[in-house]
């Protein structure tokens, strides 16, 4: 059993950075780790991807060059850094856990989910 903790969302300016905090209570070494976010009105979409061992990323289109995840896998963390925000990246930010999450197309990574955390809301706004 996983617990995930987000951490680290506020406002933010367009053009702006933030970094958000997943904090996992529990053994993560076999699963992969993924970052959703839900827009007001939206389907939820994974934003990014790290694999269990640390060795493989992806992004989404949209955030690809902006946005970097990272893992410490001796603090059970992993991080997302947002860097030069824009209003449409508004959304709750929502940490995830899955053995397969990020071995499945983007479509179906919502079925791959094992655990979600609560999530924490990034607004981009001026």
């Amino acid at each position: 059993q996983l617990q995930l903790a987000e951490s680290g969302g506020g406002l933010v300016q367009p053009g702006g950075s933030l970094g958000l905090s997943c904090q996992a209570s529990g053994f993560t070494s076999d699963y992969g780790i993924a970052w959703f976010r839900q827009a007001p009105g939206k389907e939820r979409e994974r934003v990014s991807c790290i694999s269990s061992r640390g060795g493989s990323t992806n992004y989404a289109g949209s955030v690809k060059g902006r946005f970097t995840i990272s893992r410490d896998s001796a603090k059970n963390t992993v991080y997302l850094q947002m860097n030069s925000l824009k209003p449409e990246d508004t959304a709750v930010y929502y940490c995830a856990a899955g053995r397969l999450v990020c071995l499945v197309v983007p479509s179906r990574s919502l079925q791959a989910v094992d655990y979600w955390g609560k999530g924490t809301l990034v607004t981009v706004s001026s």
